[in-house]
């Protein structure tokens, strides 16, 4: 019993989370550290968390993730993303809660290019008639 473990793969962005869920207390370590130390603003913890709470699972599961590239925002992200597949690994009649909520849907947003000839993506360098 103590050897069940669900993992997954939750993506945002640039950035991707390997999370592992196992019955526990309810602790959450991101890249080694507490989830409070790692991310430092409260709503990227509430963001987090979000999923676990919606589930009803708060205090059972310890949750392990390793994330790596993108920013703060993005890898709060992907954690969410991650543990959202993970719950519905472990519990498949929650898909439809967490898939209304959206925690299922990989958010696509990614930055455009810059393009040659212009100052960035979309930003073009000022006209000048004369």
């Amino acid at each position: 019993m103590a050897d069940i473990q669900y993992n997954a793969t939750g993506r945002r962005k640039t950035s991707v989370a390997r999370v592992t869920m196992m019955p526990g207390t309810g602790q959450i370590i991101v890249n080694d550290k507490p989830v409070d130390t790692y991310f430092p603003r409260e709503t990227l913890r509430m963001v987090i968390r979000q999923p676990i709470e919606l589930a009803g699972i708060t205090g059972k599961y310890d949750i392990k993730a390793k994330v790596v590239g993108g920013g703060l925002t993005g890898q709060a992200g992907a954690v969410r993303h991650g543990i959202a597949r993970a719950i519905v690994d472990m519990n498949s009649d929650l898909r439809i809660k967490l898939k209304k909520e959206g925690f299922l849907t990989r958010d696509p947003r990614e930055k455009e290019r810059k393009k040659y000839g212009q100052k960035g993506a979309r930003k073009r360098f000022q006209f000048s008639k004369r």
